[in-house]
């Protein structure tokens, strides 16, 4: 299939089309940039919700009644689940998509699954430029499955226009989420599994930690949503505050300053992965190593060091 016919089907949202972009997408082919480039005309329209929280607070569960309710919206909805890399192949584990196989005949709804490959944050590199594809392929909601990796996993709130996090009573998760700063990440949680004892503790902590942050009255407070995922308890309340937001971040126009953001964050990357390649070849010739030495011998700092390295690249250091 050439680039431009792929771009054209997966504009029609055509299965199997999306199914290679994003393949391409996640080996880093050559193909990458005709292909964004073709479809950056077509994106800017999907609404991207991520899903995040400690391994077990039901995460897939979640997910997967929450795409049930959009669906009685008649809303199209993707959903990228980001699973721990296989340590034999390097590919997604499929779990999240074993869960949500009762959607899988579902013309409206598009569930794939993504590699971390080792990368931290909870998602994959790949993640922005799957995202891309996804909106351009016409789905009016994206949702993003974090992996699920504790305190670090906040690069969502980077990606998606609203972050749900999720805990549940018993795991300490209110704790953890004052430790990693997870209340400034969250523009809703979710209290799952909200059968258990210690929901209405793991509740009274949220609210208490939501009332020690300082805000103005035109400042999202994010809501606490009690949800049994697995009986479809709380989860239409969950939608309607995830709605609530979006259309607060639209009356405001931090909508757009969060998504000029995002395309901020994806220009930067390409350019840090250029520089990095830059690098290696500067390294191939032993320049980076010669510098290395001078450094660890003490006849450079590192800073005229990495002047002279920025020098060699072509590239005018700075101060």
């Amino acid at each position: 299939m050439h680039t431009a016919q792929l771009v054209e089907r997966v504009r029609d949202g055509d299965r199997r089309a999306l199914a290679r972009a994003i393949t391409l997408v996640e080996n880093g082919s050559a193909e990458l940039r005709e292909i964004m480039s073709g479809l950056a005309p077509h994106t800017g329209r999907a609404r991207v919700v991520g899903f995040t929280g400690s391994p077990g607070v039901g995460k897939s569960t979640t997910t997967n009644a929450v795409v049930r309710a959009i669906r009685e919206r008649g809303l199209s909805v993707a959903v990228l689940a980001i699973d721990p890399s296989s340590p034999f192949t390097g590919g997604a584990l499929l779990g999240d998509r074993v869960r949500m196989q009762e959607h899988a005949t579902d013309p409206g709804v598009y569930i794939r699954s993504m590699a971390n490959r080792g990368h931290l944050g909870g998602l994959s590199w790949a993640t922005p430029h799957a995202l891309r594809v996804l909106d351009a392929a016409g789905f009016d909601v994206i949702l993003v499955e974090t992996v699920g990796v504790g305190q670090a996993e906040v690069e969502i709130a980077g990606e998606a226009d609203t972050t749900v996090v999720l805990c549940a009573p018993g795991m300490g998760d209110s704790v953890q989420a004052a430790k990693a700063g997870v209340l400034e990440v969250a523009d809703v949680f979710a209290v799952n599994k909200a059968d258990r004892d210690g929901a209405r503790v793991t509740l009274r902590e949220l609210r208490q930690m939501v009332a020690m942050v300082d805000r103005t009255d035109e400042e999202w407070k994010p809501p606490i949503v009690m949800t049994v995922a697995a009986r479809d308890e709380g989860v239409a309340e969950l939608w309607a505050r995830v709605e609530e937001h979006y259309a607060h971040l639209e009356a405001n126009g931090e909508l757009a300053e969060r998504r000029r953001a995002r395309a901020r964050g994806e220009i930067q990357a390409i350019a840090l992965e250029r520089l990095r390649s830059r690098l290696g070849g500067v390294g191939a010739d032993g320049g980076i190593d010669v510098l290395a030495l001078d450094v660890a011998e003490g006849r450079h700092d590192p800073y005229t060091a990495a002047d002279l390295l920025l020098k060699e690249l072509g590239t005018e250091p700075g101060d």
